[in-house]
């Protein structure tokens, strides 16, 4: 493994660089926002200077990822992690919104002609997200949740998909409404929760999905370009 990039501080994102301290030598990819909150979390020092370099790329900016893959990364709507709001901001429901644009991104890959965008977490559909989608050869979207309010409706969470920082899939408003008719080579739904029916293989969410040309994605999945 040669890179890390990471497009949020959500613990779901960044738990597992903690399995790599065992003297592996890699680059450390995030916006300043992202690496200062790794800087607060003494946990994250077992990732030891000298081994892991810690790189921090500036959005709008193209870098190589690794070797024949440039990547350029961009402000997409977000918020920041559940963990660092302040507890008065949790207990009331309020979003706190990404303001600076470093806390959540979405990631543009360059493969020779190719380009596959990354976008595992995103609050909103915009006309400059939507412009930027348009005619990539794979787009990686958050697919989280099915309907806003499935965390409520399954009984694990009162939060809803807006609350957390994620558009759902279905309804005006979803994903799938909101990225209909763009010219998209392939476009598949990655960062699924697991109280998202569209996991079940024939349900009708799986087969909505499907019929608007949305694939999910799923352990050892390859893409080919």
């Amino acid at each position: 493994m040669a890179s890390v990039l990471l497009t949020n501080a959500d613990i779901d994102h960044v738990a597992g660089l903690l399995s790599l301290r065992e003297a592996q030598s890699f680059s450390l990819l995030a916006t300043p926002g992202v690496h200062q909150v790794l800087r607060t979390s003494s946990a994250f020092d077992v990732l030891a200077e000298g081994v892991v370099e810690r790189r921090k790329v500036e959005l709008g900016a193209s870098f190589d990822l690794v070797e024949g893959v440039s990547a350029t990364i961009f402000p997409v709507p977000g918020k920041i992690a559940l963990y660092l709001e302040a507890r008065e901001e949790a207990d009331t429901g309020a979003l706190v919104t990404d303001r600076q644009g470093e806390q959540t991104i979405g990631v543009e890959l360059r493969l020779g002609e190719a380009r596959v965008l990354f976008i595992p977490g995103c609050a909103a559909m915009t006309d400059a997200l939507r412009e930027r989608l348009a005619g990539a050869d794979v787009v990686l979207f958050d697919g989280t949740l099915w309907r806003d309010d499935e965390m409520a409706l399954a009984g694990v969470g009162a939060k809803t998909g807006r609350r957390m920082g994620h558009m759902s899939m279905s309804g005006a408003e979803g994903s799938m409404a909101a990225l209909e008719g763009l010219d998209i080579g392939r476009r598949i739904y990655v960062h699924i929760n697991n109280t998202n029916p569209v996991l079940i293989d024939g349900s009708p969410e799986r087969v909505a999905a499907n019929r608007a040309g949305w694939e999910i994605a799923e352990d050892g999945m390859e893409i080919l370009l």
